[in-house]
């Protein structure tokens, strides 16, 4: 009953076909809440075409107009938290406070995008030419693809929609198949919002396409998406990158993190436990943030893994609608075998593995108790990321070799250090220091703000989303030179007398 009120607030429990389709499982029981039709393939050109219409209306519309749009989108969005959070949870299996939380990741885009569409600034720029004068202006782009991965199944969305639309594109939307209802439900969000709005926003200003890899080849490929923002894996990132830009596309890539904290011998440990823990587990271990690597110093590692090992042992693993549950389900079966895998393959390598084991906490779901690894060195199965609730942990003996180890992988999402010691914490955070695009002293890996661009290095792809400058990145700029005078001079004194 529970399923069925929620999926009434949002108009999603309607019957639905038994055969075809793309179901809809919670990973909390099992239970299928819902089969969702797909988008046709046939469809996509059209519309891709019917977005390009939209962006051609959308763009002569003033962006503090845009802004209203997604002011009124912030205001549906508190209305329908209570809603939506519940639907995430349902879909993916995140605890109360994190379904609701991510949310409110979304009113807070929405209201740092009200504001930047009052400040699309350029800028204005000494000329070397007499009567002459240069600006720099910035313009919408054009339709922006969004290919969102399950983890978080609407705040990435957000981020990118709230972002473009005050820039002045439309958005088509391919969210994971694992998570079909919660986009139709934020569509259903975004629609109550354009009711209000007026009748300057054109039809058809965000799209969302329900179905398989091929759809986000159409927009990957398509010459009429000139932005393509997406989140996923590594691999997945290194087929789309290169296709986007070989058609002069411009890609947005969110992709692996494998994420480390460095624990010095002056760190407070009781405050550096609680962010481990929470970065470890919370989502299940599946945030592309999640804390995966724990960095120790010798002096201090069996101290701290003590603490961490009566930490894990007394985590509420559940039902993520209980208010005393903290870890909830796996997304699914998969999720949960590869998990396992992983484990095998660290105790091959001389690890030592504590708790991690299958659960059956409530029937049907796909949940594990997470897993601490002692880990003799940086493995290759360290250096893979797996996106579960394992912490591998390892010492070092002084810091340079702490950051070495913390450099060494693949991946370059997010990274912290705890520690009191000045020079260890301004080492850490420059040039010298962590090369990841994420890096915080005495708090986790995990948890950022909407206000900094979020993103990473290396094999997590280098684009930026949500705050910051982030906005420039869904935009095209220009430089434009005005020469008001009765005369034409060359730039740099070039002579060319006809």
């Amino acid at each position: 009953m529970q399923h069925l009120a929620i999926l009434k607030s949002f108009d999603l429990a309607t019957p639905v076909p038994t055969e075809g389709g793309f179901p809809s499982r919670s990973p909390i029981d099992g239970i299928e809440l819902a089969r969702v039709p797909g988008t046709p393939l046939s469809e996509m050109p059209k519309m891709i075409a019917r977005s390009r219409k939209a962006f051609q209306a959308w763009r002569r519309v003033p962006a503090p107009r845009r802004g209203e749009l997604v002011r009124l989108l912030g205001e549906e969005l508190r209305r329908a938290k209570a809603d939506l959070g519940g639907l995430v949870t349902l879909e993916v299996g995140k605890i109360v406070s994190e379904g609701l939380g991510e949310v409110q990741e979304m009113i807070d885009i929405c209201d740092f995008a009200v504001g930047l569409s009052r400040q699309l600034y350029g800028l204005t720029i000494a000329s070397e030419r007499p009567g002459h004068a240069m600006r720099e202006t910035w313009h919408p782009i054009g339709p922006c693809g969004v290919i969102t991965a399950f983890n978080f199944p609407v705040a990435v969305w957000s981020w990118n929609a709230a972002l473009a639309l005050v820039c002045g594109n439309p958005v088509i939307w391919k969210p994971s198949e694992k998570t079909p209802l919660t986009a139709l439900a934020c569509q259903e969000i975004f629609n109550r919002a354009l009711a209000r709005f007026g009748d300057d926003a054109p039809a058809d200003l965000v799209q969302v396409v329900i179905g398989g890899a091929e759809l986000g080849e159409s927009l990957v490929d398509s010459k009429d998406v000139p932005v393509l923002s997406a989140t996923g894996s590594t691999r997945m990132g290194a087929i789309v990158g290169p296709r986007v830009m070989a058609r002069w596309g411009r890609p947005i890539l969110e992709l692996g993190g494998n994420n480390a904290m460095i624990v010095a011998p002056s760190a407070d440990l009781d405050m550096a436990v609680r962010a481990i823990v929470f970065s470890a587990v919370g989502t299940a271990g599946q945030r592309c943030t999640s804390l995966r690597r724990l960095i120790v110093h010798r002096d201090i590692k069996e101290a701290l893994l003590a603490k961490l090992k009566s930490a894990y042992a007394s985590l509420p693993v559940g039902d993520p609608r209980e208010a005393s549950t903290l870890v909830g389900p796996l997304i699914d079966a998969d999720a949960l075998a590869a998990m396992q895998a992983a484990l095998d393959a660290a105790r091959s390598e001389g690890g030592t593995v504590y708790g991690g084991e299958v659960l059956e906490a409530v029937s049907g779901g796909t949940y594990a108790a997470p897993a601490l690894v002692d880990m003799p060195a940086q493995t290759r199965t360290v250096e893979a990321e797996t996106f579960a609730p394992i912490l591998y942990v390892m010492t070092y003996s002084d810091f340079a070799e702490a950051i070495d180890m913390q450099n060494a992988v693949p991946q370059g999402l997010s990274s912290c250090v705890f520690t009191l010691n000045l020079r260890e914490a301004e080492l850490f955070i420059s040039a010298e220091g962590s090369d990841c695009g994420l890096a915080n002293v005495n708090i986790g890996p995990s948890g950022a703000e909407i206000g900094g661009a979020f993103g990473g290095e290396k094999e997590t792809g280098g684009g930026r989303e949500s705050g910051s400058d982030a906005w420039k990145g869904y935009m095209r700029r220009q430089t434009s030179t005005v020469n008001y005078s009765d005369a034409l001079p060359l730039a740099q004194g070039v002579r060319f007398d006809v």
